[in-house]
């Protein structure tokens, strides 16, 4: 495991440069938005129902782009699919960069609505594809976390980086880090998928050749394999498990995160600061446990427990959210992200689990699809019960009625989880790339 993750330290980079530039202009977009749209003022009807519409869009754009991208990479390599997101993502970039006047923000919306629907979580989606390449399935669970713990360290490197720089500059310096990044992983990431392997690399996805009936048990015994069970399918009982954990689960976070500010703004009347406060401890937290405390767990553990165990917490996050009774209750259930986090690469290790070792792609971006459609729905079902229960208009007095509703979605997440039996792996440490 060790020797895999030095190799897979490009992708690592690669991943944290990515998302370091996305971060590090995220709090300045509101600003930007209001100056381009409704300048002198500090309510923006505008700005609420583009951003709504955004959001839309670009959710059931990736909602039906990510199972594409994900076949594609099966077939053409990881690599290369990695290319388009990347280069893509550059573009509204370098246009805030170079101005943000109204009509430099319309150029900025139109063009980072379209390339948001292929790159909007087709690189984490991608990397997961990558990894599953290269690590044989016992120890994904461990690879997926680390991942995870990455992208949430330059979640944390990119909101303190964005406190120190002006909008322009934050815009300029994103720009550079995104070209630095496309720049670095075309010259130091080796394609997963090793274009020596002939037909392979271009092969596909439902090929019905003898050859990819076969699979290695733990014993190393060939075993031969119904047609039907070599894909992720609907019709396969685990793998629909695994999708509704993820509808779910996404569906609560998504929920927490379109809910929770506006709550706490009304309840204990939080501003800028202690937002930001609040989001850097969460993401300190989770970036310590998805590097140091996961990958120690798994192997006693497995990621099917780990998975039950992260969404049983999240359960219990938002029930502390719904009865807060002190503005340090929010800061205190920061503590519990230490577990919750275990769930979204725990998740992700059970649904590689149950595709071959060319059909990565395919299961990481079905997934990727499923938890796109659920950040669609999410702020439609939420945040109008949110706005219902914190008016003077509420059916009865619960301020926290709408996270509670949240804490029930995650809980038949959780209920699912635990009929998620363990699969039956299609690749194990002989069928994965060593690097």
């Amino acid at each position: 495991m060790e020797k895999n993750l030095t190799a897979l330290s490009h992708l690592f980079v690669t991943v944290f440069l990515s998302g370091f530039s996305t971060i590090i202009v995220a709090p300045a977009i509101i600003d930007v938005t209001m100056f381009a749209l409704c300048p002198g003022t500090d309510e923006c009807s505008l700005a609420i129902y583009l951003s709504r519409f955004q959001q839309a869009i670009i959710g059931l754009g990736t909602a039906l782009m990510m199972p594409i991208i994900g076949n594609l990479s099966d077939q053409y390599g990881r690599k290369a699919l990695l290319t388009l997101p990347m280069t893509l993502s550059i573009i509204p970039l370098a246009i805030l960069a170079c101005n943000r006047t109204t009509n430099y923000f319309y150029a900025y919306f139109a063009f980072k609505t379209l390339t948001d629907m292929v790159c909007q979580g087709s690189i984490n989606c991608l990397a997961l594809a990558y990894l599953a390449d290269n690590i044989s399935y016992r120890q994904r669970a461990s690879a997926f976390g680390i991942l995870a713990g990455v992208t949430s360290a330059a979640y944390v490197c990119g909101t303190l980086a964005a406190r120190f720089l002006s909008t322009g500059l934050a815009f300029q310096v994103a720009t550079f880090v995104s070209l630095f990044a496309v720049v670095y992983m075309r010259i130091f990431l080796e394609e997963s998928i090793p274009a020596d392997q002939g037909e392979g690399i271009t092969q596909p996805i439902l090929k019905e050749g003898e050859e990819d009936n076969i699979i290695q048990n733990d014993d190393n015994a060939p075993t031969k394999v119904p047609p039907f069970k070599k894909i992720p399918s609907w019709g396969i009982p685990s793998f629909a498990q695994t999708a509704l954990v993820a509808f779910f689960n996404n569906l609560g976070e998504g929920g927490m995160e379109s809910s929770s500010m506006y709550y706490l703004k009304a309840r204990f009347h939080f501003n800028k600061n202690q937002f930001a406060d609040l989001m850097l401890i969460g993401g300190i937290v989770a970036t310590i446990s998805q590097l140091f405390i996961m990958p120690l767990l798994v192997s006693p553990i497995g990621d099917g427990r780990l998975l039950s165990i992260g969404l049983f917490a999240s359960c219990v996050y938002a029930i502390l959210y719904s009865i807060a009774w002190s503005a340090w209750v929010p800061y205190a259930a920061a503590a519990v992200s230490t577990v919750m986090v275990f769930a979204p690469p725990s998740l992700r290790s059970i649904a590689s689990r149950q595709a071959g070792p060319r059909e990565q792609g395919k299961a990481q971006g079905c997934i990727s699809g499923i938890l796109s459609l659920a950040n669609v729905m999410a702020p439609l079902i939420f945040s109008p019960l949110t706005s219902l229960f914190l008016s003077e208009g509420a059916p009865f007095h619960f301020p926290g009625f709408s996270i509670i509703c949240i804490a029930i979605t995650l809980m038949i997440a959780f209920i699912q989880s635990l009929m998620i039996g363990r699969a039956p792996s299609t690749s194990n440490a002989e069928n994965s790339t060593e690097v």
